[in-house]
């Protein structure tokens, strides 16, 4: 396996990040392509994904701008606005839309996004296909380590084709780990998060307490280095800390 990550807040600096991410578009036998929303991030590599998009074995585009989305292939599923099959299936599942007095629309979506997974398993065909979209963004919305590895194993799993082929259905893809939208961080904490501030390690508190909004991408992601070097400087100042996102 050769994976390679690319970020587009570095194209406008650097050619060479740019010209390296062509590239790899170019060659790359299973793309995804996510959180791409501004105009000039779009423009700089949309045509490489566009001339790649019926060649490669999969390509995935979630959580951007609609030219990236409609890209999407996996197996015979497309997502370029076709009203036909499972699409049409979809929005009988998802139903009527509740009021804006009937709850968080984001929490709704993610409410959906964990259940059509479950009930596309016992339909057949193309179904599948949109099966492995949704799985494919629960894992990326969640993305610890162990979250991105499941997702390179699922899209490898069912979608590898040509001289890859033989690589279906030889991996065990693990389900989605789920977290708390809403918890607490802390580097001494045994798995690192909670829900309870019961939980978090007993600080002197002598100074006060401060709570410490963090992001939950970066806890999940293990990108924490940042946080962990302000909680124990507060920490060391005699302050209990409460790290929340």
């Amino acid at each position: 396996l050769e994976l390679s990550l690319h970020a587009a807040a570095e194209w406008s600096e650097d050619a060479e990040a740019l010209a390296r991410c062509r590239a790899a578009i170019a060659q790359a036998d299973i793309i995804v392509a996510t959180m791409l929303f501004m105009e000039e991030h779009i423009a700089a590599v949309l045509p490489a994904l566009a001339a790649r998009a019926e060649q490669c074995d999969a390509l995935v585009g979630c959580l951007s701008a609609g030219e990236v989305i409609r890209l999407t292939r996996l197996g015979r599923f497309r997502l370029d606005g076709s009203e036909r099959g499972p699409l049409a299936l979809l929005k009988r599942l998802r139903g009527a839309k509740k009021d804006k007095e009937g709850g968080s629309a984001g929490a709704q979506q993610m409410a959906m996004l964990r259940r059509l997974p479950q009930i596309l398993r016992f339909i057949p065909g193309t179904a599948q296909d949109v099966r492995a979209y949704f799985l494919a963004l629960q894992y990326w919305l969640a993305g610890s380590d162990e979250n991105v590895a499941n997702l390179v194993r699922l899209l490898v799993d069912r979608y590898a084709d040509g001289p890859r082929r033989a690589l279906r259905g030889r991996l065990k893809v693990g389900a989605p780990s789920e977290y708390p939208e809403v918890g607490l961080y802390h580097p001494r904490l045994k798995g690192r998060i909670a829900e309870r501030p019961e939980r978090l390690p007993a600080g002197r508190g002598e100074a006060g307490t401060v709570g410490l909004l963090v992001m939950r991408s970066y806890v999940l992601a293990g990108n924490t280095a940042h946080y962990d070097g302000v909680i124990a400087a507060l920490e060391a100042r005699g302050l209990r800390v409460i790290p929340a996102f």
